[in-house]
């Protein structure tokens, strides 16, 4: 029963100096010093709908801890695209995750970073893109082409570790909702969700 609690903590610490090491050398790419919580991922994942027939739109997986959630979800691999920019993080997530896209490249740019996908649908976005350390217009921007690529309805959830949603309200044609505050995640997060008015 002790080794593979021990074996998880391994892992998790591994994670830890991992998602730390990404930090020192992107902060503006890593929104945090530590991954985020297995709480928080499973609530981010919630929103999925895995029965949809759509694949799933992961920004920003990092170590893969809301990866991993999506899949718990009942999301299958081939069903499952993650955009990463940090090359280190796309090569430990293509080992720890067989079978899911894992595609390096800027979320902010997704026609040239999904390439031959660029017109994929897909049935939600779960993004943990560090929103805050970009300029407004630019959160506006890739919130709209979010919803471009998700079916009328269907929901952008966003992690944050402001007060408020980063993208602010009356900037373009979405509507926000509160998710969630989770005070056990390091540090305490909000969740966001994004919606076509």
């Amino acid at each position: 029963m002790t080794r593979p609690l021990g074996k998880k903590l391994a892992e998790k610490f591994g994670e830890e100096i991992r998602f730390f090491k990404g930090w020192m050398h992107g902060p503006k790419a890593v929104g945090s010093i530590l991954p985020t919580s297995s709480i928080t991922a499973r609530r981010m994942a919630s929103v999925v709908n895995p029965h949809s027939g759509l694949p799933v739109l992961e920004l920003g997986p990092g170590t893969g801890v809301i990866t991993r959630a999506i899949l718990n979800r009942g999301v299958t691999p081939d069903n499952l695209f993650c955009v990463e920019y940090s090359s280190d993080f796309a090569a430990h997530l293509r080992a720890d995750f067989p079978g899911v896209k894992i595609i390096e490249g800027d979320a902010f740019n997704l026609d040239k970073t999904l390439g031959g996908h660029k017109d994929q649908m897909f049935d939600s976005v779960v993004s943990a893109v560090p929103l805050l350390n970009f300029p407004v217009g630019d959160r506006v921007k890739i919130i709209e082409d979010l919803l471009r690529r998700v079916p009328h309805g269907r929901p952008i959830v966003q992690i944050t570790y402001g007060p408020m949603s980063p993208v602010p309200a009356g900037r373009g044609n979405y509507k926000i909702e509160h998710l969630d505050f989770i005070i056990r995640n390091v540090p305490p997060a909000r969740l966001w969700i994004y919606r076509r008015a």
